[in-house]
This record gives C-alpha cells, structure tokens and sequence, in this order.
C-alpha cells in the first residue's frame, strides 16, 4: 500500500511518511476543533447535528491541513492536492 502512494505522489519514504502524519494530525484537529465548535449552534436534533457536524468538517479539513502541512514543510504538495480535489469535484477552477 505504501509502495503504490510512494510511485502515485512521486516521494521518497521519508517524504510520504511525513506526509501521512500531516494528513493525520490535520484530520484529528478537524475533528476536535468541530466538536468545539459544534456546541455554539445549539443543534438538539441528532441527525441535524450529525449532518451540520460533517459539513463543518469538510470545510475546516483543507485549512487544517494547509496548516498543519506548513511547518512539515509539505504546504506545495498539500496546496497542489487540494486543487486536485477542488478540480475533482468541480470546486474552484
């Protein structure tokens, strides 16, 4: 599995590790930073919130992983395959 992202994004070991650890520090910081915000919108019903909370998500993942990829020094291959997804689903250029 490591050995087909290693040839798909063109990167060294070290390079791909480092990029799956932004990828997860990036996601789980999502994730906490949308049940901190959650609370503000005073959602009751469950399935509404479930559904507010992956939107939220969704929006907040690229920005946090932008971040995050900055001091990894990574920000050009994240930057690049942001834009891809964007393309991808028709978001943006």
């Amino acid at each position: 599995m490591f050995e087909k992202l290693k040839t798909k994004w063109n990167v060294s070991i070290t390079k791909l590790i480092i990029i799956l650890c932004v990828f997860a520090i990036g996601g789980s910081l999502t994730g906490y930073l949308g049940k901190i915000i959650m609370p503000n919108f005073g959602i009751e019903n469950k399935l509404l919130w479930v559904v507010i909370y992956i939107l939220l998500v969704t929006i907040i993942w690229p920005m946090m992983v932008l971040l995050v990829s900055i001091p990894f020094g990574q920000f050009s291959f994240f930057k690049s395959y942001i834009a891809k997804l964007g393309r991808r689903f028709h978001i943006g250029k």
